[in-house]
């Protein structure tokens, strides 16, 4: 995620998420932003199209992102988005949505707070990560890839990937994915990526709400530290 510089706060890098999102990747990924001063959204094209649309079919606004949510799951979304918008916490949650053709899709929301120039929490900005299904199609493939960090470091990721599946409720092929999300993005070795997340979990308050939000930074921003949690480098 990047500044846009234009002094309206930072932006998704729509192009950066498209490369994570082209065709053959075993996850769909999208960014988005919620600005709680006028309640808008904005969408990346993926997001669009695990909603059922085409980018820029439709403006997308708090009404219709929860008409897409599976009813069972509605209140729950609903809930967290105004306490989103009454503290300023970032909006995030793991629920289903069902696009426009009636397919539900298993979705995380991953996100962070998104702050003006004088440092006042203005909204939130993240990403839509799809779930759905598991990594049996591409096990080989995504074995193939990593295959040196998993023999060097297998204990170091299995304890990240039980991490994630605590906090989010997700099984172990979805924390692979999300592991292996982060680590694609931002060109981060994914060994890398799960030592920076158990390194910094003492930092984490115990709340549960708060642990969700907490984590949801740490997994963001892990790649840009320099020595240690909080420690970034100079963009």
């Amino acid at each position: 995620m990047t500044d846009g510089g234009d002094g309206n706060g930072p932006r998704v890098d729509i192009d950066r998420l498209e490369q994570v999102v082209g065709a053959g990747q075993p996850q769909g990924v999208g960014g988005f932003r919620f600005l709680f001063a006028d309640q808008s959204w904005e969408w990346s094209p993926e997001v669009a199209r695990m909603h059922g649309y085409e980018p820029g079919e439709v403006v997308p606004t708090t009404e219709l992102l929860l008409s897409h949510k599976h009813p069972e799951d509605r209140d729950r979304v609903e809930a967290a988005l105004v306490t989103s918008v009454e503290d300023g916490s970032p909006f995030s949650s793991n629920h289903r949505i069902v696009d426009t053709s009636g397919t539900v899709r298993d979705v995380i929301v991953v996100s962070d707070r998104m702050l003006d120039d004088g440092g006042e929490v203005v909204g939130t900005i993240g990403y839509y990560i799809d779930i759905t299904g598991t990594l049996a199609d591409h096990r080989d493939e995504a074995l193939g890839e990593v295959l040196p960090d998993l023999v060097a470091s297998r204990a170091v990721i299995e304890q990240a990937k039980g991490v994630l599946m605590v906090v989010y409720g997700i099984g172990s092929d979805q924390a692979f994915r999300v592991l292996r999300w982060r680590s694609q993005d931002t060109n981060t070795k994914l060994r890398t990526v799960a030592e920076r997340l158990i390194t910094g979990l003492p930092t984490i308050a115990a709340a549960e709400t708060r642990m969700r939000s907490e984590l949801d930074h740490l997994l963001l921003t892990a790649h840009e530290w320099a020595d240690g949690p909080g420690e970034t480098h100079e963009r």
